[in-house]
């Protein structure tokens, strides 16, 4: 070979199958050049070696979902793109459950599909699935969020019942509030419908003093023993 060749002609001709059979086999990381994923069909070959894994499966990749447990602090910005930088495959979680093969792919055009304030830590939910993004923009509301929330100082009068009816919060106030101690320092609260910031209004008008705020899920999927700046992938089996 003396021209350079793309990549998804070479494998073609290789296999053989057809130019988009190609395509899709190099687009789902099953194609090595000298040894190193390739997921470029228009990466240019001269005398590399190529090879295509014994186990490749002729299908479209799916777009990715991730949890992720953001740290206490960090901004997710607009839409979350600002933190796509500590989502990589080092930040992975070890004991991930899922099954899916980490791509290049799944690290591009994420975004936050549920929002957590900067000052508050826990599951974030990033995604590249359009329906998932529109599922969660349309019918959000319906979808419980757990949260627990870490107290100092001596709670004074029936705080619970004060968190459960919303106290303190005018507009927009959560549709349901389920509020439970866990110790003497530390309160769970399951709510629907909750913006940013909300949480934090609850407790102190509750006569609390907050001094951490961490998301533990979001619907039916947990954050689980994920460590703050670890991330998993959504497996295929889990529903919101």
């Amino acid at each position: 070979m003396t021209e350079p060749v793309r990549l998804a002609k070479q494998l073609a001709t290789l296999v053989p199958c057809s130019r988009r059979e190609a395509e899709l086999y190099i687009a789902g990381g099953w194609v090595r050049v000298d040894g190193e994923v390739v997921e470029e069909p228009q990466f240019k070959l001269t005398t590399q070696r190529v090879e295509l894994d014994p186990d490749a499966e002729l299908a479209p990749a799916r777009p990715a979902t991730l949890v992720w447990h953001k740290p206490a602090g960090v901004d997710l910005g607009a839409d979350g793109r600002a933190c796509a930088p500590l989502i990589t495959v080092a930040t992975r979680a070890q004991d991930d459950y899922s099954g899916v093969r980490p791509l290049k792919r799944h690290f591009a055009h994420l975004s936050s599909a549920v929002a957590l304030e900067a000052d508050a830590g826990g599951m974030v939910v990033f995604t590249q699935d359009r329906g998932l993004a529109r599922k969660f923009a349309d019918d959000g509301d319906r979808f419980e969020h757990e949260y627990v929330v870490e107290i100092a100082g001596e709670p004074g009068g029936d705080v619970l019942t004060l968190i459960q009816r919303a106290h303190g919060i005018d507009k927009q106030a959560p549709t349901s509030i389920k509020a439970s101690w866990q110790s003497e320092a530390r309160l769970r609260i399951a709510i629907k419908s909750v913006l940013p910031g909300q949480i934090r209004l609850l407790c102190e008008a509750a006569g609390l003093r907050v001094t951490a705020i961490k998301r533990l899920r979001v619907g039916r999927i947990s954050m689980a023993k994920l460590n703050p700046g670890e991330w998993r992938y959504l497996a295929a089996h889990e529903r919101f």
